[in-house]
Order: structure tokens, then sequence, then C-alpha cells
């Protein structure tokens, strides 16, 4: 796509020069909004209007349609709702510039994914959810409030000054996750082959010792009878061996052939008649010849894989039957030797039983050495994981805090922001009480004390060394409690889990009340949104829309603080606000207003258009009216 100038009705800028993420359309076909087309302008837009009229629709529509849904839940379901009832099972689209100044329309039913178009309106092949095409900053009604109140949308609030940075290294540690989930996926299963393996091989050193007590002492005979017996414990050791290669070859054989033919069966299962034949069907067509060939292909290397098995099988077989032969005829001249020797004889089933639970042991501490080597690789791969995990979360944080200082220093002495790494231990608490539940155990307090007194990485050394004395120092746990703890995470995925786990960056964002800083949390609701609101009006490449920015605001705050900080960043951040507010689109001198009616059943744009264009409908619907309008004019000027 070539680079071109950005034209919507009402501004021309080149497209290298907005600096930033733009919607340059919203369009509706079906439901409420039908036929609705708004053309953005670059700057400062509002949509005004009387209630009902589809303004919050339009909003919405613009954050389904790009799939920029609040992680929420009920919100979420709130936004679904609404969009369900008023798309009607009609279409989204909207028109997007992304900061490199290539532009894409993204178009979406309700219930589908969207399908991003380019220019030419050909479907492309990008995934608004892999990030990195376009971002956007919607709040809807009431949720700028909703942020003073929840951490995790603070975060989120800070992220976005660095989206595109921030979500890359996201999805980087997503994947890590996943792959240390795997990781423990593989240990979990083999260190528990490994115990049980050793809770067999325990046994072995008294068998040796019984084996010991049969050894016949003095005479050439007693070291006949010896080497005897330890020929033939080599005989059952022989046949393990033989029976061993047999099972791997018979074990190879039996996957190979079950995998002939898989691909031709699988495409059968995969594509129908209905594809071969409807509008599409060439294409299947196509792919089904391509992936035949290809089965044929790999089921003439398989078969060849298998005559070589068989053959080898067969030889293999041939073997061990003259392997077994020998063993007879060795076995028959054991028992020759035995039966010379009358007390022997009679200790010699014995003892063979124990020779044959020795090499059986045997066999098995031989497997247990492979499975240590196993086991070694896959925690020195974890430990790798582990490390970078750790890099990326540091990385993260190290934007965050860039983020904060650009903050502060915009909004000091006002507003103030920290962040404190690793400073919400919710999902840790939350893994402690879900692992814990249902042992008799008060696990809401219990992990209440452990989250307190140790990091995710400590707590999981202790439990793998089974130190319950360190959770009775440090944690105050009674020793009944730190030993159920123990016993609860030893060996459990929980414990793997806690390596991984997020103990995600604290942020405080608080508001200079008359001198005296205070966290939102302990705000009124105007103060919430005066210390949020400044902070979402900071400059960023995103479009910013909100719906009603005044709520919960007196008017002398908007006109002093959020107008004139409107008037400093339209021209280098597109703002589209929702609002009954006067003083937002007249002194914010909006670049476009569009006004909103309905007659109950659908909406339309009434008008658009400059503040002086729309100025009758902004008196009309945000002053109350023309007369309203001077009569305030005459009281406010008159003499008290």
């Amino acid at each position: 796509m070539t680079q071109s100038t950005a034209v919507t009705d009402g501004w021309q800028v080149p497209a290298k020069a907005l600096g930033g993420h733009r919607l340059r359309s919203l369009s509706v076909v079906g439901g409420f909004l039908d036929g609705i087309c708004i053309e953005f302008a670059e700057g400062l837009n509002c949509l005004i209007g009387a209630r009902g009229t589809g303004k919050t629709t339009v909003l919405e529509f613009v954050r389904y349609a790009l799939d920029a849904m609040p992680e929420d839940g009920p919100a979420r379901k709130r936004i679904e709702a609404l969009v369900e009832g008023n798309l009607a099972g009609g279409r989204i689209e909207v028109a997007i510039q992304n900061r490199d100044g290539l532009d894409y329309i993204v178009s979406r039913s309700a219930g589908e994914a969207p399908v991003v178009l380019d220019a030419n309106r050909e479907p492309t092949e990008i995934n608004l959810r892999s990030g990195g095409l376009f971002s956007v900053d919607i709040f809807s009604q009431n949720e700028v409030e909703a942020v003073a109140d929840r951490s995790c949308s603070q975060l989120n609030l800070i992220d976005n000054f660095q989206a595109t940075q921030i979500a890359a290294i996201e999805n980087r540690i997503r994947s890590l996750v996943a792959d240390l989930d795997s990781n423990a996926s593989k240990i979990l299963p083999l260190q528990q082959k490994i115990d049980a393996v050793v809770e067999e091989l325990r046994a072995l050193p008294d068998i040796s010792e019984q084996l010991k007590a049969y050894v016949q002492q003095g005479g050439d005979d007693a070291k006949a009878i010896n080497h005897a017996h330890e020929l033939k414990a080599l005989r059952d050791r022989e046949r393990r061996a033989a029976e061993a290669i047999r099972a791997k070859l018979g074990e190879v054989y039996g996957t190979i052939e079950a995998a002939v033919g898989r691909i031709s069966i699988r495409l059968g299962e995969t594509i129908t008649d209905e594809m071969r034949n409807g509008p599409n069907g060439q294409l299947f067509g196509t792919l089904c010849t391509a992936v035949h060939s290809c089965g044929s292909d790999v089921d003439r290397f398989l078969q060849q894989a298998l005559k070589r098995l068989q053959t080898q099988c067969e030889e293999v077989c041939g073997l061990a039957g003259r392997l077994d032969l020998a063993h007879k005829q060795q076995d028959m001249g054991f028992h020759e030797l035995i039966e010379r020797h009358k007390e022997a004889q009679g200790k010699a089933a014995e003892r063979s039983r124990l020779e044959r639970e020795r090499n059986d042991l045997m066999a098995k501490e031989q497997g247990k050495a492979q499975l240590a080597e196993q086991l070694q690789a896959l925690t020195e791969s974890r430990a790798r994981l582990l490390e970078s995990l750790s890099e990326l979360r540091d990385q993260r944080y190290g934007h965050r805090k860039a983020i904060v200082a650009q903050i502060n220093a915009a909004l000091s002495p006002s507003i103030r922001v920290s962040l404190v790494q690793y400073g919400n231990p919710r999902q840790y608490q939350q893994l402690l009480e879900d692992a814990l539940k249902g042992n008799r155990l008060q696990q809401r307090v219990v992990a209440g004390k452990i989250v307190n007194a140790f990091w995710p990485a400590e707590l999981a050394e202790i439990v793998k060394h089974r130190d319950a004395q360190a959770l009775v120092d440090k944690a105050e746990l009674n020793p009944d409690q730190a030993n159920k703890v123990i016993s609860v995470l030893a060996g459990s995925r929980a414990l793997f889990d806690l390596e991984t786990v997020e103990l995600a960056d604290q942020p405080k964002i608080e508001l200079n009340d008359n001198g005296t800083f205070k966290e939102t949390r302990e705000l009124s609701t105007g103060q919430k949104c005066t210390a949020i609101l400044p902070i979402l009006l900071l400059d960023s490449e995103n479009p910013l829309l909100i719906d009603q920015p005044e709520d919960n605001l007196d008017n002398r705050f908007v006109f002093e603080n959020i107008v004139a900080t409107i008037g400093a960043i339209k021209r280098r951040r597109q703002l589209i606000f929702v609002t009954h507010n006067p003083n937002i689109p007249v002194l914010g001198e909006a670049d476009r207003v569009f006004v909103m009616d309905s007659d109950g059943t659908t909406a339309r744009k009434l008008n658009s258009g400059s503040v002086d264009d729309c100025k009758d409908n902004i008196v009309t619907l945000l002053e109350g009216g023309a007369d309203a309008f001077r009569r305030r004019g005459q009281r406010y000027s008159s003499n008290p």
C-alpha cells in the first residue's frame, strides 16, 4: 500500500504527519443506527443529542468492532447485549488509519469475529488481537470512575501509553508461561515415576543381604554352585533385554503402522462433499490434491520403514529363539549341578526367586537413571525459562516506570502516580487458597500469612525441602498447619504454578486535596474523576473515546481543566466525546459536532459540522434553548 495523503471530510494532512492512530469513520447497516455514517475529524469530535438518540451506541459500536472490549465480565456482557439489541443482525464498519499511515476497514457483525479489510475492501489475514495494528482507548459512562477503584484498570491505563511495546512483552510472557506450563506437565509425571521407583528400590538392599546368606562358603562345589547361580541370574537379565528390544521394535512398528493412511483419512473426515461442491470447491479441490500427494509420499516412506522394521523384528525373533534355546540348555546343566547337592537343591528355588526380584529392581534402577537424566534436562530448561520470564517482567516494569515518570512530570503537583513492582499478590493468594481448599485448613487465613511471609519462589523451595519449621517460624503457622501445607503442595501442580504466578505491579494514583495527597479509593466520586480524567487526556498515539467525561465533575473544573487540556492536545491526539456539557464542544472548539436524533425506532444524524454549523442544536440541546441561554446570561450579568 502506498503512502498517501489522509483526507477526511474536514481535515487534510499527510498521513505520516498524524503521528498516531486515527478513526476515520463509522458506518452501520441494520438495526437502530441503520444507514448512519459518521466521519470523524482529526481533533475534537463531540456527539450531542437527547437521551436515547444513539450517542452511547455509536461509541460502543466502535469498541465492539475494534474488539477493544473490557476484560471485566459484567461490563463485557453489558456491551455485547447493547450491540446485539441495537445491531439486529446488521454490520458495523469502522475505517481506521494506523500510526504508519495505512488505511484499513474493520467489519464486524454481532457474534462474529472482526474482519480487517484493506483500503480496496479486500479481506486481509490481520488479526486485531495480535496487537500492533491499531490501538484505541475507550471508556464507557462511569468507567472513568471505575478506574479509580481497581488496580488492574489503573495498570491498564498506564500500559495504554506504550500499548504496542507492552503488548509485545505481554505476548512473550504468555508464550513463556505456556512453555513453563508444558514443562511442568512433563516434569510432574516424571518425578512421580522416579518417586515410585525409589520406593520400590528400598527393597533392594534387603534382597541383596538375603542372597548373600545363600552364597556357599568353601570348597570347589560351593564355587561351582555360586557361579551357576550367577550365570542363571545373568540369563534372566539377558532374557529381559531381548524382550525389551522386541517390545520396543513392536511399539515403533505399531506407531508407524497406525500412521499409514492417516493423512488421507483425516482429510476425508475434514473436507466434505458439500465443501468440494460448494462455491470454494476449486480451492478445496486444489487443497485435496496437494494433501493427497503429500499423504502418498509419506505413506511410501512409512511402508519402507515398516518393511525395514519387519525384517529386523524377524531377525531379532530368530536371535531370541536361539538365545532361548541356549538358556534352556544352560538351565539343564544348572539343574544337574544343583541336583547333585541336596542342600543346594532345597535352596535353589528361593535363591532363584530372589535373583529374579533383584534383576527386576536392577532394571528399574537403570530405568531410574534414564528418567533422572530426562528430569535433569527438563529442570535445566525450566530454570532458563524462569530466568527469561523474570527478565521480561523486569522489562515491562521498566516501561511502566518511565510512563509513571511522564505522568508525574505532566500533572504534578495536582496528581501523583507511583508503582511498586510485584506489589499486588492477589493471584498468589488465590493460588494458595485454591490449593489448600478442602484440607481442613482456614485456607484464606493460612494463605494470607504465607503470602505476607514469603515470595512464591521462596515458598516453592521450602516445600521442596519439606521445611515445615520455616512456615512455623516466619509465617507463624502452627506445626499442624505447616505440615498440612507441605503435604498438600509437595509434588502437586501448584508447586510449579508458584514459580510462574503473577505478582502484578501495584499502581497508586493520588489526588492533591488541599495539600494532602489522597489515594483514589478514598476520594468522592467527583474527585475520582478529577484524578483519572487528566491522565486519560495526556498525549498518546491512541484515539480517546469517552462517554460523558463531564459526569460527576463541576462546571468550573470542566472549564478550567478539561477544556484547557483539550485545547492543548486535540491537534496531537484524536478525541471523541459523548457529552451533555456545552463547555466541551463550544469552549473546546470542537473540530466536528455530530447531532443525534431518534424517533424511538431508529436513530439518525440530524446535523454535523463545526460548532458554528451546529450552534442552534447546541443551544437547544445543551443550553436548554435560546431563551434559557439568554435569561441565564442576563441573570449572571445583572448586579446583585
